[in-house]
């Protein structure tokens, strides 16, 4: 392994935050301090919750072994997985090492039109890309990560200004940039850790000016923090970042983060809660949140050992989207493009297909609230949100009844006020009241090709409680 190169004089390894900052950006008094209770009682922009779907972007020099998982390198070098040992020893030579993949991250084939035509065609409204991972590489030209970035190695290009120019110029989403904290075999960071980090030389030299450097140039609305490497959020100094970000950067009235900024903070504090990967509590949070989930089952990075039911169906995608609306939260959704810079055919197909569905049903996932029940308690897989301000609640079911009657027990409805319609059919249905509570739709009887969409449903009740 060959290490990033370190700066050479001893003041490069201290630049100030200040310095680092956008002409213009001090004077006045700051909102927020520097500490969490300041910190947490950020309001969210409103922009977030309204969104409710984003799309994950896992790329990187990982992409090129593309094998088991985007820890390839950790699995392979560190915890001396089998699999990954064999691997290597079955397709290289004994002495290639993880950063002899980096010349072969070509993205030869990477168009960021043409990604952004597609993230425009799923229906999601942000975008977030690894702008770094664990494993260091980073996608823009890192003035802190000499020959280990895309515009020194690989791909010779600004892969984050390629596609955040093309996100912004092309498509209605917002740009947003994930970035590790730690970097697994970084040299300073190890040196630290060995300090049980008394010492704090790596986020000093390398993360924070990195992450003053990223969110300057390339303005990200959503900032996606991820790997503390065991280290508390005050060895990364993590409130004095956030404090200038919500007071004084570029993005400072638009930019959501998230809750993993140093061992301890996740789930806790922060902008919204992602708790875990895979969040799906199933029930409604008092906090906004996010669930970060993948369509390949077992990997965030591209695999070439991936088979078909490996991937999350599309039924099971549109499950997810509902289930995490109803109960407050966002979905983010993963995909992993090849080392050539392809987005495979059933990750585009995924893609397309979240779209076409939320085309006839974005009306129950866009700038909807939680309902007083998130699910019902008569027919399972239905599931609800609101408008209250419009006096709408919606229904999403995800198995049309064989009876073409479907039976909701939590609506209170009133006779000759409230309403009833299919999203993208149009037209009332009647509806009866149950004996107890709830009602029963009498749904249109339509042939497979006059279904508004396929996979889950939804209906619009006006006036209900």
């Amino acid at each position: 392994m060959r290490s990033p190169k370190l700066p050479g004089p001893v003041l490069a390894l201290l630049v100030l935050p200040l310095l680092l900052r956008p002409p213009g950006s001090a004077g006045g008094p700051a909102p927020f301090d520097p500490t969490w209770e300041s910190l947490d009682a950020r309001q969210l922009p409103a922009w977030f919750d309204k969104a409710k779907f984003g799309i994950f972007i896992h790329w990187g020099v990982f992409s090129v072994p593309s094998f088991g998982s985007e820890w390839f390198w950790w699995y392979w070098q560190k915890e001396k997985i089998p699999a990954y040992v064999d691997f290597m020893k079955n397709n290289y030579p004994p002495d290639f090492t993880y950063e002899d993949f980096g010349p072969l991250f070509t993205a030869k084939f990477f168009d960021a039109n043409q990604w952004a035509d597609i993230l425009q065609a799923s229906g999601a409204k942000y975008v977030v890309l690894t702008s770094k991972h664990h494993e260091g590489f980073t996608l823009w030209g890192s003035e802190y990560s000499w020959t280990w970035n895309a515009v020194d190695e690989g791909p010779k290009r600004d892969i984050v200004k390629e596609l955040a120019v093309a996100v912004r110029n092309r498509t209605d989403l917002r740009f947003g940039l994930y970035y590790s904290l730690f970097e697994w075999f970084h040299p300073l960071f190890l040196e630290d850790e060995s300090s049980s980090f008394q010492k704090r030389q790596y986020p000093v030299s390398k993360m924070l000016p990195e992450l003053y450097e990223l969110v300057n140039k390339y303005q990200p609305e959503v900032l996606w923090a991820d790997g503390d490497g065991g280290a508390p959020d005050t060895y990364w100094k993590s409130v004095d970042f956030l404090a200038w970000l919500y007071n004084e950067s570029p993005v400072r009235d638009t930019v959501v983060t998230n809750d993993r900024w140093g061992a301890g903070s996740i789930c806790k504090h922060g902008g919204y809660y992602t708790c875990s990967d895979r969040y799906n509590p199933g029930h409604l949070l008092p906090h906004k949140w996010e669930n970060c989930m993948t369509i390949d089952k077992f990997s965030w990075g591209y695999r070439r050992n991936a088979g078909i039911s490996d991937y999350l169906t599309i039924e099971e995608l549109v499950k997810q989207l509902v289930q995490t609306v109803s109960c407050g939260g966002n979905l983010l959704m993963n995909i992993g493009p090849t080392r050539d810079g392809t987005i495979s055919a059933i990750f585009e197909e995924r893609l397309r297909q979240m779209g076409i569905w939320l085309k006839v049903n974005g009306e129950a996932i866009y700038e909807t609230c939680a309902w007083r029940s998130q699910n019902d308690t008569v027919t399972p897989d239905v599931w609800y949100t609101s408008k209250p301000k419009d006096k709408l609640v919606y229904a999403l079911f995800l198995k049309w009844p064989i009876s073409g009657q479907l039976l909701l027990g939590q609506p209170k409805a009133t006779l000759g006020a409230t309403k009833v319609k299919l999203l993208g059919h149009g037209q009332p249905l009647h509806w009866t009241p149950l004996k107890q509570n709830g009602i029963k739709v009498d749904l249109p009887q339509l042939t497979i090709h006059q279904m508004p969409c396929q996979w889950g449903w939804a209906l619009a009740l006006t006036n209900v409680t």
